[in-house]
């Protein structure tokens, strides 16, 4: 069920149906939210989610969560939270960390390819950022063979903007933290221009000491977002249909934090 509170955040950013809309009534939002959480949670496909739940089909279900993608509620409502939990104090600016991970791609699709950890089978790979408490950040999705370094300077520039606190609002950490992966002078200049301090392991050397421990938030932070079953295994062929469903899961995340 959607708790009362998160729904007075989200139905207000809502696109409003027209009055005189041809075809039967649709089903009701808050319904369609509660079935689209549900696949998301549980992992079935649209075809399965019970009629008898009231939530409309899986059709009418994926429908409404690729329009409401399109009008950016998910990306709203993210904004919305993190400047919540920036309000509390909850958001450590002091060091972002990036790390990637791979998740198979069952049907394929938009951003899939040959997995370099799974013998080559059709895979995706989810690029992260998030804070030095394990909020996350931004999310991008990609082919599997893509290398992480490559999404780097995305994340970072994926940064909303985060109000909350008195002044203008902050999208911009002091460090970024990152393993051999990221190992890239021409980024580490990219990140000092943006006045942020590189904090990455360089290839062919001994590991940053204390590092690996600082970046085990991020870890958790896919431990987090993974426990969403729809996102653990890719389903979607349809990459925006998935990136909606991560943009969700990433809101859900930043809601229990507060």
């Amino acid at each position: 069920m959607v708790d009362d509170a998160l729904w007075a955040v989200i139905e207000p950013l809502l696109p409003k149906w027209p009055e005189r809309s041809p075809g039967p009534r649709p089903v009701d939002d808050r319904r369609c939210l509660q079935g689209i959480l549900f696949v998301l949670y549980t992992g079935i496909t649209w075809q399965q989610l019970p009629l008898e739940l009231g939530f409309g089909s899986g059709q009418t279900c994926w429908r409404r969560l690729g329009r409401w993608h399109e009008a950016g509620v998910f990306e709203k409502l993210h904004r919305i939270l993190l400047a919540d939990l920036n309000a509390a104090g909850q958001i450590d600016w002091s060091g972002a960390c990036v790390d990637a991970s791979h998740v198979k791609a069952k049907k394929g699709g938009e951003a899939t390819g040959p997995s370099p950890v799974d013998r080559g089978k059709t895979g995706s790979k989810h690029h992260l950022i998030c804070d030095g408490r394990g909020t996350p950040f931004a999310v991008i999705t990609t082919a599997a063979n893509v290398n992480d370094v490559t999404q780097m300077l995305a994340l970072v520039d994926g940064i909303p903007p985060v109000a909350g606190r008195m002044g203008r609002p902050r999208a911009r950490p002091d460090a970024l933290l990152g393993d051999k992966g990221y190992d890239s002078n021409p980024n580490r200049r990219e990140l000092r221009k943006r006045r942020i301090l590189p904090v990455i392991c360089r290839k062919g050397s001994p590991n940053i000491e204390g590092l690996g421990k600082l970046r085990y938030v991020v870890e958790q932070t896919f431990a987090l977002l993974h426990q969403f079953k729809r996102l653990a295994i890719r389903w979607e062929r349809r990459l925006d249909l998935h990136d909606a469903l991560v943009s969700l899961a990433r809101g859900l995340i930043c809601w229990r934090r507060l």
